[in-house]
């Protein structure tokens, strides 16, 4: 559970490759979410190609993370999904579920969110080529961290704590 609390946002990262046991231990990850009525609306595009992740850095204001990371996870949604409405949802909790496996590999990264914006979903899908039936959902951008890994403040505020007993 320390992950939890050590995980936070990384925008700078070493000129070093992802090993592929890593990102594939982050797909699993990912792939243990739960998600409403089981329908694992996910699909997981690994962009490492330095052409796509320079699209992806470009694709939206917030994304240029993308542009010094040597991996991306571009997290999306199928069409094909039984309960739509809970498809961004169901991505949030597999990102978490990236994000906090990565802080337990020794990587780090930012999540840089793409939905409901239309236009920088439209923008992250065309710099992966289009994929049909896909919707963005996010940009995970990850690497080994160059900044020194502070973990963030203690969040906890008992004043947002309400017992009904």
């Amino acid at each position: 559970m320390n992950a939890l609390f050590h995980r936070h946002s990384v925008r700078s990262f070493q000129n070093r490759p992802v090993e592929k046991e890593k990102i594939d231990q982050l797909l699993h990850a990912a792939m243990a979410a739960p998600s409403a009525v089981n329908q694992q609306p996910w699909a997981f595009y690994v962009v490492t190609d330095k052409t796509v992740l320079e699209k992806l850095g470009k694709a939206t204001p917030y994304s240029s993370p993308a542009l010094r990371a040597p991996a991306a996870i571009v997290v999306m949604y199928r069409d094909d999904i039984i309960a739509p409405s809970y498809a961004d949802i169901d991505c949030a909790i597999a990102t978490e579920n990236i994000w906090i496996e990565a802080d337990e590999l020794g990587l780090a990264g930012v999540m840089m969110a793409v939905a409901p914006d239309k236009e920088r979903m439209a923008e992250t899908e065309k710099a992966l080529g289009d994929p049909q039936g896909m919707h963005a959902f996010c940009i995970f951008a990850f690497g080994y961290p160059n900044e020194n890994d502070q973990p963030h403040p203690d969040r906890y505020d008992e004043k947002k704590v309400h017992y009904l007993i």
